[in-house]
């Protein structure tokens, strides 16, 4: 004969009035065994892209626009946000757009990798504007029309993510950070293409260039091949050594006379006399007078009207191609370069494509 049910030693609504409650939470016995969590790191060295001619072949890769900003890492935890460059400096008060949105994300424990932008009328981002918004290169100006295009989830609710795949890295973002947004932080999509179409397609929208990843490799700090980057146009960081006068141009700059490295030392790669605006070529002469030298730290053969200065100051400067002598061909002004950015000189190798 089967038995009635029991009934509870307490009717669950003893009275239809009284509000319902749970049990008293027990304290935690401090012998057992704690959650296994993560902590969350201080900082994380980025995994950065290695320049490559073409794009790769084969299904591992994935592709992605390649942004032209600054590299950001956000960390969002419940004591509050902050927002880190590539060389490790705390920009949190410079992107009050980006520290909000952080703030409104459906989590407690986040690192988010991205790249901090403003975009022109076309959706492309500018490197040159952004540099502006922030008050040019040292200034201290917050930029609220910077926007974070995040691409990778290193930490999320206190676990690391950066031994796990990027294909499922990319699964979690998307859940935090759904495709399509408008908002101060947005996802940067993966493009389901062909890399050499996709670099076409890039190229006649004057986009920088696309980016391609390993989609089943693990976050990995510095340039290990992991992420490849393919530009359009290239562009790297030169050391300014010097500038040739001219009474007819922004600022007095006729021409930037520039640097890279090459086995330990800076040797002179030419010079750039486009790019400039009034406003970029005022803030780069204030800066450069701050610097001058008697005698140029490079040879740069005979020079008129040039004014040599301390290589300290690193131009961004984009260039179609290398002479035979390797000297820059077809450069153009971008735009300097911030240290907290990590402004790294151009390093050659042999004799440049």
């Amino acid at each position: 004969m089967t038995k009635p049910p029991r009934m509870p030693s307490q009717p669950l609504l003893s009275d239809v009035e009284a509000p319902v409650r749970s049990q008293p939470r027990r304290r935690r016995d401090p012998a057992q065994p704690q959650l296994l969590l993560d902590p969350m790191p201080a900082r994380i060295d980025p995994c950065l892209a290695l320049l490559k001619p073409r794009p790769p072949k084969g299904p591992q890769w994935t592709f992605e626009v390649k942004w032209d900003g600054y590299r950001l890492a956000v960390h969002i935890e419940p004591k509050g946000v902050r927002i880190i460059t590539r060389g490790g400096h705390d920009w949190t008060d410079r992107f009050p757009a980006i520290l909000a949105e952080a703030r409104r994300l459906p989590v407690s424990t986040a690192i988010l990798d991205g790249e901090a932008v403003v975009l022109d009328a076309q959706g492309r981002s500018d490197f040159g504007m952004l540099q502006q918004s922030l008050g040019g290169r040292g200034g201290k100006i917050t930029s609220r029309d910077a926007i974070l295009m995040t691409f990778d989830l290193l930490y999320f609710d206190g676990h690391d993510l950066t031994g796990t795949e990027l294909s499922a890295r990319r699964h979690l973002l998307e859940g935090l950070v759904p495709p399509g947004g408008e908002d101060a932080i947005r996802l940067s999509e993966e493009i389901d293409a062909d890399g050499e179409t996709l670099l076409r397609i890039a190229c006649e929208h004057d986009l920088e260039g696309i980016i391609a990843k390993d989609r089943n490799s693990p976050y990995r700090s510095g340039r290990g091949g992991d992420w490849l980057k393919i530009k359009c146009v290239q562009s790297d960081g030169f050391a300014i050594i010097g500038y040739e006068k001219s009474s007819a141009s922004f600022g007095g700059i006729g021409r930037l006379l520039l640097a890279a490295r090459k086995g330990g030392e800076l040797v002179y790669v030419g010079g750039v006399g486009t790019g400039f605006n009034e406003r970029s070529a005022a803030e780069l002469r204030t800066q450069m007078d701050k610097l001058i030298i008697a005698k140029p730290a490079v040879d740069t053969g005979r020079k008129r009207n040039a004014v040599f200065v301390n290589p300290k100051l690193v131009a961004e400067i984009e260039y179609r191609a290398w002479t035979h002598d390797e000297k820059l061909r077809h450069a153009s002004y971008k735009g300097l370069r911030d240290a907290a950015d990590e402004a790294t000189v151009h390093e050659m190798r042999g004799i440049n494509p």
